[in-house]
């Protein structure tokens, strides 16, 4: 039923830029919070950012913050991430997470992920 699928993962160089999409269906979108999770290769997974369900609250890991952009369009059911100055360490399979409502850091439903690669 419920339904997220990443989409604009890619091949970038260090210091270049990349946006993420993730469209949601099955639920009611605007309601919710979003997530952004990723793991690394061989690593465990790593929150990256949420915003509220109007989009009007925002909130980033200090690996990303300054340099990554969390937003959604409610009226696409889309969510967004724009990353800039990409770094190496920022290669990762990217998810998006719909959050458990009231229990940080845990998440009831994933997309399938899409790969983002710095390197030169």
């Amino acid at each position: 039923q419920v339904q997220l699928v990443e989409s604009g993962g890619g091949l970038v160089q260090p210091g270049g830029s990349l946006r993420l999409s993730c469209a949601a269906s099955g639920f009611t979108f605007s309601s919710y919070a979003m997530s952004w999770v990723r793991q690394a290769p061989g690593k465990g997974l790593d929150w990256v950012s949420e915003i509220n369900s109007g989009g009007g609250s925002t909130y980033y890991a200090d690996s990303v913050k300054g340099r990554f952009t969390i937003s959604r369009d409610n009226a696409k059911n889309t969510l967004y991430l724009q990353m800039n100055s990409l770094k190496p360490e920022d290669t990762a399979v990217y998810y998006c997470a719909k959050p458990v409502p009231g229990i940080p850091y845990e998440y009831n439903y994933w997309g399938q992920g899409t790969q983002v690669t710095v390197s030169s």
